[in-house]
């Protein structure tokens, strides 16, 4: 077993909650690539959940009790944030789904225990973009990305806004209209996802439905450029997966359901990678119904090297940085068509890139 692939083997094992860290040197590499792969806070909720926090040495312990500090912190900030949320939006009157991680935590669901946050994403009607962007703003937030450039990259071609920053709190927020970038070729409709979504009880948001919520982190992970938080998220996909595909009707369902979006490739990567790397349970006949949205063997063949490599929390390795350079070129081709591609990069380079006074 090489380097990157025993880093990745160490701390799936933990996560799992596998004694496989015997002494105070595995413990440094343990607690270095949580950190890394932005896992250390769900490395730590593994460690208190399975009463094996004490087994740890001082000085590891007590980088899974800051991480545990301060995962509490952000969840109380967040409860507090999107409340702020719905309280700016309630006069629009118009349905909010939230997004990954604040929706994990709303919802209570597994992807929530340990998880630390950088930003919150909601869901809007693209029709109410405007009305929500205007809502906001009156509520302390504003936009980023002033360069004019960005500002029709994101509402021209991009599933989203431009990040917006509350002035105060200093809060991310992201707000889409679908969960795809519109010049991607995906041939997804939003109104569907809205269909599907049900309501966060106590709360005036919605969820994504459960097969779509994992179509999302799924598309998220695979259709990303930046995989830096990569085995982050192919932890989600497991969480996810193996807390709704507890009920055996889930499986069918989710083969079909990526199939009526358009998502079948996406998912098809994810869970061949998260049975991979993770173990997770993908029953034969879901790899069956979901073998049709495969590459051919060449191309799966290279994929799976390259998210191998790409997901190991070793970016100080030169495959690793090779790896994840590969699949933010990929992800960049799989947001636009070519020449669309070819425009935006060109500019991006060759732009002057101060923002306008």
């Amino acid at each position: 077993m090489n380097a990157h692939a025993a880093r990745t083997r160490l701390l799936v094992a933990a996560l799992a909650g596998e004694p496989y860290v015997r002494d105070d040197r595995g413990y440094e590499l343990l607690v270095r690539s949580a950190r890394e792969a932005d896992l250390l806070g769900r490395l730590a909720w593994r460690y208190a959940s399975t009463g094996r926090i004490d087994e740890v040495p001082d000085a590891a312990r007590a980088h899974l009790v800051g991480a545990t500090n301060r995962g509490r912190a952000q969840h109380a900030a967040v409860r507090r944030e999107t409340q702020a949320i719905a309280d700016a939006l309630r006069s629009v009157h118009t349905p909010v789904v939230l997004l990954k991680g604040a929706a994990y935590l709303l919802a209570g669901l597994p992807p929530a225990h340990g998880r630390l946050f950088s930003d919150i994403d909601i869901l809007v009607a693209k029709e109410r973009l405007g009305d929500v962007e205007a809502a906001l703003m009156l509520a302390g937030f504003a936009t980023t990305h002033l360069h004019p450039y960005d500002q029709r990259y994101y509402r021209r071609w991009m599933h989203e806004l431009p990040p917006m920053l509350h002035l105060k709190r200093q809060t991310l927020l992201d707000v889409h209209h679908t969960i795809v970038p519109e010049t991607s070729g995906v041939a997804l409709d939003a109104r569907e996802l809205f269909r599907a979504a049900v309501p966060i009880a106590g709360t005036p948001f919605l969820v994504l439905s459960p097969l779509d919520m994992v179509l999302h982190s799924a598309t998220h992970l695979m259709h990303n450029e930046e995989f830096g938080h990569g085995l982050r998220d192919l932890v989600d996909v497991d969480a996810l997966l193996r807390h709704f595909g507890a009920d055996p009707r889930f499986w069918p369902r989710l083969a079909a359901r990526a199939g009526d979006l358009d998502l079948g490739r996406p998912l098809y990567y994810a869970l061949r990678t998260a049975s991979r790397v993770l173990g997770t349970p993908v029953p034969e006949e879901t790899q069956r119904a979901i073998g049709r949205y495969a590459p051919p063997l060449p191309v799966r063949a290279l994929m799976d090297r390259v998210l191998e490599r790409a997901l190991a929390p070793a970016s100080a390795s030169a495959a690793t940085r090779w790896a994840r350079r590969a699949l933010y070129l990929r992800g960049h081709w799989l947001k636009m068509p070519v020449p669309l591609l070819a425009w935006h990069l060109a500019f991006k380079a060759l732009r002057r890139d101060v923002e306008p006074a």
